[in-house]
């Protein structure tokens, strides 16, 4: 595994056009939620960089590689029943994948949660299908806990929906 150098850090308006550049991926959108467009515009990316800042979701990070934003990864905790628990979400720009950044990043971000949250527990939900994702959870400590059958729908297809958890 050759790691390349990366940074996390906070979005910002100068990072539209590597958003759009990197997230107007199919193979990326589609083993995400719908609130992850395809085609990806600048329109979106002005959206999500303004959220991504804004009070309720200030965990929200640019992976960023030679000054450039090329993906994202972020931690949202829960509330209600779930207040010790918090989601984790992950994306990175085609070009970057294989090199070891993502589990890395997770791995910050798993500090990061358990350091900064009254939480003992990070959950993430890969897509059955994204077989890259589930490997780097379980390289990065996660476990499986569930395995819902047929529950997700993206792009007319059912899709198994993963829960992969660790415990502070």
């Amino acid at each position: 595994m050759n790691t390349m150098h990366f940074s996390l850090r906070p979005w910002n308006e100068n990072d539209v056009d590597s958003l759009v550049k990197y997230a107007n991926n199919i193979h990326i959108s589609s083993r995400l939620t719908n609130k992850f467009p395809h085609p990806y515009t600048i329109e979106h990316a002005r959206w999500f960089i303004q959220f991504a800042n804004s009070n309720e979701t200030k965990y929200v990070m640019a992976i960023d590689i030679n000054g450039e934003a090329c993906g994202g990864i972020g931690i949202h905790p829960q509330d209600d029943i779930y207040c010790k628990n918090a989601e984790l979400g992950y994306w990175l720009g085609e070009p970057f994948w294989g090199k070891g950044i993502i589990t890395s990043a997770i791995l910050q971000m798993i500090e990061y949660g358990f350091n900064l949250f009254d939480i003992n527990r990070i959950y993430a939900r890969p897509f059955g299908s994204n077989l890259a994702s589930q490997k780097v959870l379980e390289k990065t400590g996660f476990t499986l806990e569930a395995k819902l059958e047929k529950t997700l729908f993206k792009n007319g297809v059912y899709e198994d929906e993963l829960i992969y958890a660790i415990r502070k």
